[in-house]
């Protein structure tokens, strides 16, 4: 009986592996315990760093094991049952949790404890059987891989914090004098801030602009819905997320005008960044040819080998593309202390 619920388990962890696999590390990166990117979206609204990740790690393990299905099975195997004794023991919490509300929630229990016990009594005598075998490797890289997530989400809490004394310093920002309403003019000199949304990484930006290239004589804020795994859930999230994109811009132009300067905004929806971002700005700079376009960058007192990894390049990326096409693009520095 035992043999035969494993192999049963087996046979559906091998669909799930590779299906949801990915789709497992988005969620991760959308909560910050995987690098960020693994949240984007393909061309084909699949999960492509993932599936590269996952690809890339099958045949590395592949070629350690020099094709040994026993080798192979075991390490497989103990990561399985080791997710599914997780799983198991989360839904008995999740119904142990909700018994006042949920009618049925013994019956549910009974299930996911009967599970749970199966699953671990399963793990426990694999690892115990075939640790000499190949159960030691896969102890070491779950270990690792746990370790390097908690590092990740340990980086962008503190990152997150030096960010959020900008949010505090700026956001409410006093700003007094008359509210300049004055139309974009198409031959004055324009600045195109590029921002993700109303924080004090782009007020600091414009502040930036301002005090930098005093002859800017007006703004245009630029702004992608990027739509990724955690807003492509249905026409609801999407069109939330351009509401929100939308008030974070229109901000910007009342603090802008309210700074003197005549602003106002585009926006665009798009699963790639970049893309869309020298999309929307070659339009801009069509509509204003005398127009330079700004973005800031995370800056650190100690670059890290890992923070490439961790904060995609993406004002680099669009900066090389903008050139290319004549644009002129200024990268602003914003530093974090971490």
């Amino acid at each position: 009986v035992t043999m035969f619920s494993a192999a049963a388990l087996l046979i559906v962890a091998a669909q799930a592996g590779f299906i949801d696999g990915p789709r497992v590390m988005s969620n991760m990166a959308i909560d910050s315990w995987f690098p960020h990117r693994f949240a984007a979206l393909s061309e084909r609204l699949s999960m492509q760093n993932g599936i590269i990740l996952m690809g890339v790690s099958a045949l590395a393990l592949l070629i350690y094991t020099n094709g040994s299905v026993s080798g192979l099975v075991i390490m497989y195997s103990i990561n399985v049952f080791l997710t599914f004794s997780l799983s198991q023991l989360g839904m008995s919490y999740f119904y142990i949790t909700h018994r006042r509300t949920d009618k049925k929630w013994k019956q549910h229990l009974s299930v996911h404890i009967i599970g749970l016990v199966l699953c671990v009594t399963i793990l426990l005598i694999t690892v115990f059987e075939k640790f000499t075998e190949g159960g030691w490797v896969t102890l070491i890289i779950t270990t690792v891989v746990i370790g390097g997530c908690y590092f990740i989400r340990s980086h962008y809490d503190k990152v997150r914090q030096g960010v959020s004394q900008l949010d505090e310093t700026l956001l409410n920002l006093p700003v007094f004098g008359p509210v300049n309403d004055r139309p974009l003019n198409h031959d004055d000199m324009t600045a195109v801030q590029l921002v993700s949304g109303y924080n004090g990484f782009g007020v600091h930006t414009l502040l930036s602009i301002l005090t930098n290239f005093p002859q800017t004589k007006q703004i245009t804020f630029a702004s992608v819905a990027v739509i990724d795994s955690g807003s492509f859930k249905g026409a609801a999230e999407v069109k939330a997320l351009e509401e929100s994109i939308k008030d974070s811009l229109e901000k910007y132009v009342e603090l802008a005008r309210k700074l003197g300067f005549p602003a106002d905004y585009r926006m665009d929806v798009g699963t790639d960044v970049v893309e869309s971002a020298e999309r929307l700005c070659k339009e801009i700079a069509s509509e204003f040819p005398r127009s330079t376009v700004f973005t800031g960058q995370l800056t650190f007192r100690l670059e890290k080998i890992y923070h490439k990894m961790l904060h995609n390049e993406t004002a680099f990326a669009i900066q090389r593309r903008l050139q290319w096409d004549g644009i002129k693009t200024v990268i602003l520095p914003i530093r974090v202390k971490v």
